[in-house]
């Protein structure tokens, strides 16, 4: 399974509730669903749509596992929702008990073993292990170098500030762009994915 993290992103690298006012305040944070004005079908939708097509399963972050979960069950009926409602879930968490799994076919990752079960997974078939959201496993996934593709729709907005995906830790990572579409709203999807080391 390839590992493949799909963003909404401002040019400012921030990724912090791009859906929602009351989704993720963190920090004060005051521009949540900052996102909508740059949304349309055509482009961003597609991509969002491709990105769950090719999933084989959806791992997420504790915060952003919680807020899918009180959100996509109770749309059940509508075929994007059942999509994500049926695909294997995982959840990397040091606080959530197996108790609290409420969303179907979701499994939980101890916080301390997640780089063994991403390997374990990578190393299975499938389809994409996609990731949205989740900042703070991004990081984690970036810095141990276990994505396989970077999936960003850079919307034209300055935020002046929030969580971002990417590590501050001083590594070089060098990224090749496979592709780029751009919507009439201004917004970027770019694809990159990791150059192996020694090209």
């Amino acid at each position: 399974m390839r590992v493949v993290i799909s963003e909404f992103i401002s040019l400012d690298g921030v990724v912090q509730a791009p859906g929602g006012a009351e989704e993720d305040r963190d920090g004060g944070f005051a521009h949540g669903g900052w996102s909508h004005p740059f949304f349309d079908a055509e482009v961003v939708g597609a991509s969002f749509s491709e990105s769950v097509d090719g999933a084989g399963a959806l791992l997420f972050g504790r915060r952003t596992w919680q807020t899918m979960a009180a959100a996509w069950p109770e749309r059940a009926g509508d075929p994007f929702a059942d999509r994500m409602n049926s695909l294997p879930k995982y959840v990397v968490t040091g606080t959530l008990g197996d108790a609290d799994l409420t969303w179907n076919n979701t499994e939980r990752i101890p916080g301390e073993k997640f780089t063994a079960r991403i390997q374990e997974l990578r190393e299975q078939d499938g389809g994409d292990l996609l990731v949205m959201g989740s900042p703070t496993l991004v990081r984690g996934l970036l810095s141990e170098g276990l994505v396989d593709e970077l999936r960003l729709v850079i919307m034209p907005v300055l935020l002046g500030g929030g969580k971002s995906i990417f590590p501050a830790d001083g590594g070089l990572r060098t990224l090749e762009l496979v592709s780029a579409v751009t919507s009439g709203a201004g917004v970027q999807v770019c694809t990159y994915r990791p150059v192996a080391k020694g090209r």
